[in-house]
Order: structure tokens, then sequence, then C-alpha cells
């Protein structure tokens, strides 16, 4: 059963039978906003590049991240799947994704930092049907799922993060609109959600 999540929300990350999820799926998917008027006939429907990244954080601080740019984390566990310069899922399936190997994350890794921002600099108000999802990637059961509302001016936001409890992982949708190309652009705006 999955989740809807609004921002700010939180779930635990531990399976109905109470024991731990050991591999997750965090899903990105979108599709360019059709375009209006007698231009958009001519220049077509346009491509977006939507990037997501996972920044690993220690301590409050960053000490890894994986993105289009460098796929495997440092240590192995977290594995992104590959770069979709266009979207196009939208209404289910991912565009990109980025394996989570839980059992694996270092024990000094306390939270993994989900982004996503506009490689081109189109703005959210040029997208549709975004959203961002939680997959137990060991049974392919959708845990939670967080709708990228709102359009907006922005080209990036801070989507979600899973961070460590007592004996396991809980997941907490951010939802922040921010400004920027990269998951550099995104580090000042990371910081306020540790």
């Amino acid at each position: 059963m999955s989740v809807n999540l609004n921002k700010g929300q939180q779930i635990s990350l531990s399976k109905s039978d109470g024991t731990a999820l050991t591999s997750v799926r965090m899903g990105l998917g979108w599709k360019a906003a059709p375009r209006k008027g007698f231009l958009a006939k001519l220049t077509g429907g346009g491509d977006i590049d939507l990037d997501a990244s996972a920044v690993l954080i220690a301590g409050g601080q960053p000490t890894d991240v994986v993105f289009f740019q460098h796929l495997v984390s440092d240590d192995g566990s977290v594995r992104h799947t590959g770069d979709n310069l266009t979207g196009g899922a939208g209404a289910g399936g991912d565009d990109e994704s980025i394996l989570v190997d839980l059992a694996r994350v270092p024990a000094h890794v306390d939270q993994i930092v989900f982004t996503v921002n506009s490689f081109t600099g189109q703005t959210f108000a040029e997208v549709q049907n975004a959203f961002c999802r939680l997959v137990d990637e060991t049974t392919g059961t959708e845990l939670a799922r967080y709708t990228l509302t709102g359009g907006g001016s922005h080209t990036a936001q801070i989507m979600a993060k899973v961070h460590r409890t007592g004996g396991g992982w809980q997941m907490k949708a951010i939802g922040e609109p921010a400004t920027g190309r990269t998951f550099q652009d995104l580090l000042p705006a990371i910081a306020p959600h540790l």
C-alpha cells in the first residue's frame, strides 16, 4: 500500500511485519507541459532535462553525491541508473532512478537527501505530472509517492530525504522549491533540512 505524502510528512521505512527495508529505489518521473499558442505549433513540445541526485550526509556535512556524472557512491551503496534528458513517463513510470542499499550505507552516513533540478534551466511551470516515489526494491512495492505540484518559477526542488532513526530509516517529504541547475547549487537550500 502506497502512501501519498504531503510536504513535511514522514513515514517509517519498516515493513508491515516489523522488519527493516534493505533496498529502496527513489524514482523520479516528469514530462514537459504542453506549450500554448501559435509558436508552440511551430516549435513543438520542448524537452526538459530534470536530474535526480542523492546527497549523502554525515554529521550535517555532505560526504558524497550520486548524480548523472557520478553514478555510484564511493562506497557502492547508492547507484543512479542513468541520465534521462527528456522525461516523458510522468504518469507513472520512472524517468530516472536512484537505488539505495540501506544495509550497505556506511554507519557514519545518517541522511540521504534527494534533489531534482532542471539542468537546462526551465522552470517547474514548464513541467507536469512530476513525482518522486520510494519503492521497496526487493518486492517492487511502492511505499510512498510525493507529487511535485505547484509549478512555479523555481528550477529545482529538495524532494525528500531518508534518515536514520533508532534502529531503522524514515522518509520525509520536503518539497522545498529552490534555484539551481546542479546539486552543487542546491547545497545551501539543503542545509536547513538536515
